[in-house]
């Protein structure tokens, strides 16, 4: 649930109101351990009815956040990846035109992800058992992501007003891992390896990982 919650807070809710969006994790790793992450939220789908919202005061009782708003809140998030250990080459952009931001960073090794994502959650004060956690096995060349589902986000996503939910409605959450090597196996069958089998991507409605009926846990096997 951590790439949700982040983009809501990035992106701030009112933004999302009847609107078709992604939420795209990508991470790039080497064979040392070492490799890249990227998230995105795409909204481009829905830029003409956003770029209408952005010109107003409020909507559906939400303040709607000027983009200097929204900058502010990526520039602070950059801010705080930059003072993480083994994080670096920390950049972002943001596209008011077609309404597409991203956040990118190097890391030295996967552990280093796993301690941003606790200290995003801190920084912004959200409290989630839905978090994903990553491993990599250098020596057996395994990497495996982690994920536990609890019904906590289901209970708050209940509470939220119909309205409010029906801005999931038609959200997608895209995971996109490659690597050096070919992948012999994995264990998350929902997802699918591409043509040269050096990446592995796997799409699923938001609504179904917050109402538990998909997970993101996956073990892959690469050759050595």
């Amino acid at each position: 649930m951590f790439k949700i919650k982040l983009f809501i807070i990035l992106l701030i809710i009112p933004v999302f109101l009847s609107s078709c969006f992604e939420v795209i994790e990508e991470i790039t790793l080497g064979k040392d351990g070492t490799g890249t992450m990227a998230l995105t939220v795409n909204f481009s789908q829905s830029r003409t009815r956003i770029a209408a919202i952005m010109l107003t005061d409020s909507i559906h009782g939400y303040k709607v956040p000027h983009k200097q708003e929204i900058q502010q809140e990526i520039d602070k998030t950059v801010a705080l990846l930059n003072k993480m250990p083994g994080i670096s080459n920390v950049k972002s952009t943001a596209d008011f035109t077609n309404f597409v931001a991203s956040i990118h960073f190097s890391f030295k090794e996967v552990a280093n992800v796993n301690h941003l994502i606790r200290a995003l959650l801190e920084q912004y004060k959200v409290e989630s058992a839905n978090i994903p956690t990553y491993n990599y096995n250098k020596d057996e060349t395994r990497f495996t992501r982690e994920y536990t589902y609890s019904g906590d986000v289901r209970t708050q996503f209940n509470q939220l007003t119909n309205r409010d939910r029906e801005i999931f409605n038609n959200a997608a959450y895209v995971s996109i891992f490659r690597f050096e090597s070919a992948i012999t196996s994995y264990s998350n069958k929902q997802a699918r390896i591409s043509k040269n089998q050096q990446a592995i991507i796997q799409r699923l409605s938001i609504t179904d990982l917050i109402n538990g009926r998909a997970n993101i846990s996956n073990q892959i096997q690469l050759s050595k």
